[in-house]
């Protein structure tokens, strides 16, 4: 792991992040998208975010931000958010959320695996996977 600042992880990071806007504010009535799709997404959003500032082995990353999701997802089973005083509506009840879903973990670990296949396809950036 290396500090790396990488401008087209940056812009991909912007692009995702307003996606994610997008599909939160104006594709809101759309129950697949909002439900799901989101979800999918969020998981490259956090890959595009770190690989911005830190070069680091993909296999790793990718497994890391799915352990991350899944224990955010948890987090919300066990109603943190609250636990810790943030009141609903706040920003940070929002990042951790207030309802757990099978559902959701298994978009997470979708969007995972997305990445994991265009990682191993591409090898773009030069790091090369674990085999």
């Amino acid at each position: 792991m290396k500090l790396q600042f990488s401008l087209k992880y940056f812009i991909l990071t912007v692009f995702i992040f307003l996606t994610e806007v997008l599909i939160a504010t104006k594709l809101n009535n759309i129950f697949f998208v909002r439900a799901y799709l989101g979800d999918v997404i969020v998981v490259m959003l956090l890959y595009t975010f770190v690989k911005s500032f830190v070069k680091i082995n993909d296999n790793k990353l990718i497994l890391g931000i799915l352990i991350f999701s899944f224990m955010v997802e948890f987090a919300q089973y066990f109603h943190v958010a609250e636990k810790l005083g943030f009141r609903p509506g706040s920003l940070m009840y929002i990042v951790i959320g207030n309802s757990f879903s099978w559902i959701d973990n298994l978009c997470y670990a979708t969007g995972c695996l997305i990445l994991y296949i265009f990682v191993r396809t591409t090898n773009n950036d030069g790091v090369t996977p674990i085999p």
